[in-house]
């Protein structure tokens, strides 16, 4: 059974006696709060993203809760972008660490075995797929997952001989230019852009199974019609859930068919499992829902344990390159490979996949219910911990009969603000910036499930009644009433299952 990690979820209660000595270091607390953000305004460059919609200054962190200079704390829903799976600061993590810290080894050492490399290595081929970990190398990149993303990219184009990529409308791969490339908002490159097939807002205006199968048809129509205008390509690249494409899970036949598509045409494919990996769908690997074995793994994120890390795992076949045809300074992080051994072998031994996948299934269902009481919740979705709550405007009418209303970012920032007043950090994605996500890590207790659900639900209410104004809102139910039902019903299907087990 999985072991969670309960955290405060408010501030412990204040001994009278000290109240007045407290109020003072609350103050200074306040002062040092605010003294860091103005600075951090004055100094940092203008592409900051997370510190604009999230004014904290966390200063201790454990499990779920993270607390701030200014003494609140917070339920964190973003995780490092998924790159925590257990947490903030989980016991094993640290322990890992301290090893590799007190035993004199080097923390640097470029590509060279170590056997914290070694023990590394040998935990992330037992999670692979089996079709691919027996028949497989791997080559540590840049820390980052952009790093890999280029890695993969330069790799497939070594082996083919040819230079094109196939990826999809709304995929985000990385920041540096190959990867920007293959994302969703590039333009002017090599890649040629196919539809990823989605239910709510498909791009054939159909959902589901045909809308799939049209998406496949599409793809196989571009790669064997000889004016296309898209060339035989060196690989294709796909995220198996879209992550800041708004969590957007793929159907697993049509994972099935990019797998017979690409294998018959000799193509191959690279899946992205960057965020989607280390049990965060419910899965393992998210491949593993479908079935499929991909050519090209490209992994980072959590398989550092919270620090930098990122590898490309592929068949031994495409193994053309020449030494030095990728390297990077800081490929040899052992303080990552400890942590990230730790971390896989942790997920590993106590089923926190499938913990993911239970739990996320509930929190789903759970917030499918918002959608029936507010309007401005278009659709919730996602696959395992990895969940999106997209937020449109029932006010405009939709772009066709029967499909969805616009998107309103607006009020995707609204609610997330509105979550941070109630002490819950979430993260916004999707095409407009209109889906709220949640990325807590696999380590969540029942309670704190509960706890997030409740404080989603009435920043939704609370949104909700703001937009729609007193007239409307008087049919719904009351944001205070929303958030206790959600709550309840979660904490309800928690003690049936104690019930049952006992």
């Amino acid at each position: 059974m999985a072991v969670t990690e309960s955290a405060p979820e408010t501030a412990p209660a204040m001994p009278e006696a000290a109240g007045a000595r407290a109020t003072q270091e609350d103050v200074g607390a306040r002062a040092a709060h605010e003294g860091i953000l103005r600075r951090q305004a004055a100094r940092e460059s203008a592409a900051r993203t997370y510190a604009r919609a999230l004014p904290i200054v966390p200063v201790r962190a454990r499990g779920l809760t993270i607390e701030g200079a200014d003494g609140n704390r917070y339920l964190d829903c973003l995780s490092g972008a998924g790159t925590l799976a257990l947490g903030h600061n989980h016991p094993v993590v640290l322990e890992a660490i301290r090893k590799v810290l007190d035993s004199g080894a080097p923390l640097q050492v470029l590509d060279l075995a170590t056997p914290v490399k070694d023990a590394f290595t040998t935990e992330l081929f037992r999670t692979l797929p089996p079709g691919l970990a027996d028949h497989a190398r791997v080559q540590f990149c840049g820390p980052a997952g952009t790093d890999a993303v280029e890695a993969a990219l330069k790799l497939v184009r070594a082996a083919t001989g040819r230079s094109g990529i196939l990826a999809f409308a709304g995929a985000y791969h990385g920041m540096t230019a190959g990867a920007l490339a293959a994302s969703g908002g590039a333009s002017d490159v090599r890649v040629a852009r196919l539809p990823y097939p989605q239910d709510y807002r498909c791009p054939f205006g159909v959902g589901g199974e045909p809308g799939a199968e049209l998406a496949a048809r599409w793809t196989e129509s571009i790669l064997d019609d000889t004016k296309s205008g898209v060339p035989s390509p060196a690989g294709m690249i796909l995220e198996p859930v879209q992550g800041e494409g708004g969590v957007i899970p793929a159907r697993d036949d049509w994972m099935r068919r990019m797998r017979e598509i690409t294998s018959a045409r000799s193509i191959p494919l690279i899946a992205d499992e960057v965020q989607t990996g280390v049990g965060r769908t419910g899965a393992f690997w998210a491949v593993e829902h479908s079935g499929i074995t991909p050519d090209v793994m490209v992994l980072s994120k959590a398989i550092g344990g919270s620090l930098p890390l990122a590898v490309v795992v592929y068949r031994e076949d495409l193994d053309v390159w020449e030494p030095g045809a990728h390297a990077g300074t800081f490929r040899g992080n052992q303080l990552a490979m400890a942590a990230g051994a730790a971390t896989l072998a942790y997920v590993r031994e106590n089923g926190l996949a499938e913990r993911a996948a239970a739990l996320g299934s509930r929190m789903i269902a759970q917030l499918q219910s918002l959608a029936d009481d507010f309007g401005c919740v278009g659709d919730v979705r996602g696959r395992g911990l990895m969940i999106g709550v997209e937020l449109v405007d029932p006010e405009k009418p939709p772009s066709s009969p029967g499909g969805p209303h616009p998107a309103a970012p607006e009020l995707a920032v609204a609610v997330q603000r509105e979550c941070l007043r109630r002490g819950l950090i979430v993260e916004l994605g999707g095409r407009n910036s209109s889906v709220v996500r949640l990325l807590p890590p696999l380590t969540i207790s029942d309670e704190q499930a509960s706890a997030v659900l409740n404080r989603l639900a009435d920043a939704v209410a609370e949104v909700a009644k703001s937009h729609t104004g007193p007239g409307t809102e008087s049919t719904r139910r009351t944001a205070t009433g929303r958030a206790q039902e959600v709550g309840h019903a979660q904490g309800t299907e928690h003690t049936r299952r104690a019930e049952r087990s006992g």
